[in-house]
């Protein structure tokens, strides 16, 4: 199966994603291409981290002109947000969303395997790792919602039964099952199919549906889909297999603080997450991911 890694990412992440690119030209195998999906005035900045196997995309080409971004005053043009006639002004993180899912669909490659801007590659690791036997590894964990903490589980439950309502799942409304993990793979055939039932069921298009809402999570509408929907054994293989180390929330971690945490991957796991919103130093990360 031919895979292209994909990664949405804005300026704020620049130099976070560099080192992400540079983990991947120095210690990942298998795919055809990587391609970084961004605003259309980050082209630019990011068009230096292109390269014989690496593309930098503008959304402009992945998604609908009626969805367009404007600087937001209230943080004095530092922050983003897209505005539509087909629902509520988005932020940064929901139109990355939209960005993945309109690649997956365009892909000529059979697999997607997408990973967030803010994640090294420590340890060798072959993209064929995401397909066994003309199947497709599903992340999925359930029961998994019960593990949350109770801010992140209401949340979790509306991006349920958002996914839900979009796909015309009647019953049951939502499920206690997580599927967002942040080095995973989708199939683009299996992503088509979804937007055509979503389409189906909206009688409207697919960018307009979700772009409707801010209860989204690619991740979980997928999810639903591939588990309730789709229900092809012959596609998908799933399992709950989570190959990032992830650090999501807390204070800036140090140098000490980084191989401490780097030195805590599971054996299985090939990759680490620094939330780009907890602050950590890009340089101290590089040191600590070997990359300086």
């Amino acid at each position: 199966m031919q895979t292209a890694i994909v990664t949405s990412s804005y300026r704020g992440d620049f130099e976070r994603c560099r080192l992400l690119c540079e983990s991947i030209d120095r210690r990942v195998t298998g795919h055809t291409r990587h391609l970084i999906l961004v605003e259309a005035r980050d082209v630019a900045l990011f068009r230096s981290l292109a390269g014989p196997r690496r593309e930098i995309v503008d959304e402009r080409d992945l998604l609908p002109a009626w969805l367009r971004p404007f600087p937001d005053p209230l943080s004095l043009g530092r922050r983003r947000f897209w505005l539509s006639p087909k629902g509520p002004p988005l932020r940064g993180w929901h139109v990355q969303q939209l960005r993945r899912i309109a690649m997956a669909a365009a892909l000529d490659e059979t697999v997607m395997v997408s990973v967030d801007s803010d994640v090294v590659f420590l340890r060798p690791f072959d993209v064929a790792w995401f397909e066994e036997g003309g199947r497709v590894r599903f992340y999925r964990r359930p029961g998994a919602l019960a593990t949350l903490a109770p801010g992140a589980r209401e949340e979790h439950r509306k991006w349920s039964r958002k996914a839900g309502r979009l796909l015309g799942i009647e019953e049951p409304e939502e499920t206690d099952t997580v599927y967002i993990a942040t080095l995973i793979a989708w199939r683009s055939d299996s992503v088509r199919d979804m937007l055509a039932r979503i389409e189906d069921r909206t009688g409207g298009s697919w960018a307009a549906a979700l772009a409707a809402t801010r209860a989204l999570s690619e991740c979980t509408l997928y999810g639903r889909f591939v588990d309730e929907l789709e229900r092809r054994p012959d596609r998908h293989l799933p399992g709950d297999i989570d190959l990032c180390h992830m650090y999501w929330t807390g204070a800036a971690l140090g140098a000490e603080a980084l191989t401490d945490f780097a030195s805590q991957l599971e054996p299985h796991q090939v990759a680490a997450g620094i939330q780009s919103f907890t602050g950590t130093e890009p340089g101290l990360i590089r040191r600590a991911a070997g990359l300086a």
